[in-house]
């Protein structure tokens, strides 16, 4: 196989993993607990849930089989399955920008995963500690531009080694140790914060019903989650739906996809929330929980080293299976419609999202510009004109092969009904809340 070859999943597991590996990523284990338990437990988890049925898994299921039919990349495949100057290609176009965008900022976020690994085994998570320390820790490394870089450029660098080694060697590999071993070190947290004081306060917080909590917002506010915490709308899901093979069911497959990311964010939650509860600690959501609260509540808990070593390391292995879904992105579009090598494209695009991302590290507006183009703007009329395409330019022979002589047949037409209406208007309500519409 040349450095210009596509690739293809080794089995249908590998898709699984590596593109449940996708979807979750840091939001899942810091923002989807906090969402839910701030907005009704097991209420919202409900509405969530049916969320994913009719917005989150119709879409997913759109993009993965408009890779699968095509065997392209994001822009590749509206060219394929259209013409060569559609302008549905645009979409793909956008894809491939946005994740360019989340790349260059994410991976400096993912770097500071790294320096509390490292401060970890220095013994920053021991009793000899102090909150204190932590919160000092935290500051020192978001003012200090030069060790943001340097923690930036080794993650680029592992996302870049991964991606440079190709669909088998590279993505597929990693991700079967990865996700797996993010799956254990879950379930070992959890067995650790049963013993915690906190542990039923932290259930109930995530699973008591609370209907008082089920407003507009609250609903608004699982739509968004539901959207986001699946990938859509970046063409992550469609460049990783292109190595399918013939025989692999998009439906199923897709399920899967759905069923171990938002399994893993809740896991995420019977991690933190006992911790939280134990110790008293605001359960807010984003970098002040996990970098600032949680190592100050490892310090005081038996074994806090371990426990706060361990959650780092499955805060890492997230992040590093979501990036390299976005450089595969990237490097899928290069390699198709260009004829490039894997290889320069990883190397040269890697080091490009690296220059952007020290701007991310210098300066946090230029960090929050990235954040809001991508999220706000680029994801959302993405998956809106994804699922427009799927439900009414794709033809029905297309979208009906993932579903026809299997136990899935019956399920066509409520697929079909989602992508062309249901999910077009919750995306455009996910659209215009972000927008600031709703508040």
């Amino acid at each position: 196989m040349t450095n210009t070859d596509r690739g293809q999943w080794r089995s249908r597991m590998g898709f699984i993993l590596a593109a449940a590996g996708g979807a979750v990523g840091l939001g899942n284990i810091w923002k989807f607990p906090y969402v839910a338990g701030m907005n009704g437990g097991s209420a919202f988890l409900l509405v969530y849930l049916v969320l994913i049925l009719f917005l989150g898994l119709p879409v997913l299921i759109a993009e993965v089989m408009l890779g699968k039919a095509t065997q392209r990349n994001p822009v590749g495949a509206f060219k394929a399955l259209d013409h060569e100057k559609s302008p549905w290609r645009m979409i793909g176009f956008m894809g491939v920008l946005a994740a360019f965008m989340i790349l260059s900022f994410y991976s400096v976020v993912a770097g500071w995963c790294i320096e509390f690994i490292i401060q970890g085994a220095k013994g920053a998570y021991s009793s000899s500690s102090s909150p204190e320390d932590v919160q000092k820790l935290f500051a020192a490394l978001t003012s200090s531009p030069s060790k943001q870089i340097l923690y930036h450029g080794i993650f680029i660098s592992m996302t870049i080694a991964i991606v440079y080694a190709g669909v088998q060697s590279g993505l597929q590999r990693v991700c079967e140790v990865l996700m797996p071993l993010l799956i254990v070190i879950l379930i070992a947290l959890i067995v650790f914060a049963m013993k915690q004081e906190g542990w039923q306060k932290g259930v109930r917080f995530l699973l008591e019903p609370d209907a008082s909590k089920l407003t507009p917002n609250t609903i608004l506010a699982a739509m968004g989650q539901c959207f986001f915490s699946l990938s859509l709308g970046m063409g992550a899901m469609l460049t990783y739906g292109s190595y399918l093979r013939k025989e692999d069911n998009v439906v199923s497959s897709s399920a899967w996809v759905a069923v171990m990311d938002t399994g893993i964010a809740l896991l995420a939650g019977f991690v933190i929330f006992p911790i939280v509860f134990t110790f008293g600690v605001e359960p807010a959501a984003g970098p002040g929980l996990v970098f600032v609260s949680l190592p100050g509540a490892f310090q005081q808990l038996p074994a806090g080293t371990i426990a706060g070593i361990g959650f780092f390391v499955l805060l890492l292995a997230a992040a590093v299976t979501s990036a390299i879904s976005l450089l595969e992105v990237i490097a899928a579009y290069f390699v198709d419609e260009f004829k490039m090598d894997r290889r320069k494209v990883s190397i040269g695009f890697g080091f490009l999202c690296f220059l952007i991302g020290i701007g991310c590290a210098v300066s946090g507006n230029f960090f929050d510009i990235l954040d809001k183009t991508s999220s706000n703007y680029l994801l959302p009329i993405g998956a809106l004109l994804i699922s427009m395409f799927a439900g009414w330019v794709l033809k029905r022979e297309i979208a009906q092969s993932d579903f026809k002589d299997t136990k899935f047949a019956k399920l066509f037409g409520l697929w079909l009904s989602s992508v062309r209406f249901i999910a077009p208007v919750l995306v455009v309500l996910v659209f215009l809340n972000k927008l600031g519409v709703f508040k």
